[in-house]
């Protein structure tokens, strides 16, 4: 199941990511990100009423206070990043985040990986390698400096060493109390935080117009449930590998960018995308 779950927060990742990018194009990066997490509210709020509330421990609160101020600062982030870059050509860069994991969810949750799944981060790289082969005309560094050349590819590699923290983190808390009132109430408090930076970091006005409502409500929702499924997942599997199959949402992104954003390369991207699909197979296979 927790592969299925996996799957699915890949899927609805991708959805929100890419209605997300949609926005951008007239909102502020700011306001379309706080967006984002409120229009998750009445999902996270509703799935609330179906869980018990479990008793809760230092540890619980620890990891949460140690994750949230990453947590917005990964949000910030990530939001430019689908702003400054193309969604086919940022989002690959997530499947950092196992690589990174595999040191930082031994260090915080004692979990290790096999020697196959080493091989299986190794094909992580070189699928992110292949991604800008068409520079290689050039240079065989020519897609290194490619990547340093474009701002959006920065920011998402940044997200993507949070994300080890904060993965890492999240699984300690909801060992602590459980998935779903975890995931929930992190979020809701996580809006409740972010609100005031958005409101002082937008360069518009944070108003939501009646032709906002279907889209925003959209993002929101494709969110909420990335968020359920995301932490029932975490709940069932080692952390690295649960965010390995999480990373096809890559897959999904670089579909819609050529789909609704025209994006280009699509062929050379899909191909690191396989590529890197196939290190996370090997990863979990190793399981």
């Amino acid at each position: 199941m927790w592969i299925l779950y996996s799957l699915l927060t890949a899927l609805f990742l991708a959805t929100s990511d890419a209605l997300t990018k949609r926005a951008l194009f007239s909102r502020d990066a700011y306001f379309i990100a706080w967006a984002r997490l409120v229009f998750a509210l009445p999902v996270l709020a509703v799935s609330l009423l179906f869980v018990d509330i479990p008793q809760l421990d230092r540890t619980f609160w620890g990891a949460s206070a140690c994750a949230l101020p990453l947590e917005i600062a990964a949000l910030i982030l990530y939001t430019k990043a689908l702003k400054a870059s193309p969604i086919s050509l940022t989002m690959p860069f997530l499947s950092l985040t196992p690589v990174f994991l595999i040191a930082m969810s031994y260090v915080i949750l004692g979990e290790r990986v096999s020697l196959m799944g080493a091989a299986g981060i190794f094909l992580v790289a070189v699928g992110s390698y292949t991604l800008n082969i068409h520079t290689m005309r050039q240079s065989i560094l020519e897609p290194f400096r490619a990547i340093i050349r474009e701002r959006g590819v920065l920011y998402m590699i940044i997200v993507a060493f949070i994300y080890s923290f904060t993965s890492s983190l999240g699984k300690m808390a909801i060992e602590h109390s459980s998935p779903v009132f975890f995931g929930s109430s992190y979020f809701i408090v996580l809006t409740a935080l972010f609100t005031p930076i958005a409101a002082g970091r937008s360069s518009g006005r944070m108003t939501v117009t009646k032709k906002d409502i279907v889209p925003l409500a959209a993002i929101g929702t494709t969110f909420a449930l990335m968020i359920i499924f995301h932490m029932l997942a975490m709940s069932m599997a080692n952390v690295a590998y649960m965010i390995s199959i999480k990373r096809t949402s890559l897959l999904f992104s670089i579909l819609y960018g050529h789909i609704l954003f025209s994006e280009q390369n699509i062929g050379e991207k899909a191909a690191g995308g396989i590529i890197m699909l196939a290190g996370f197979v090997l990863i979990v296979v190793s399981r």
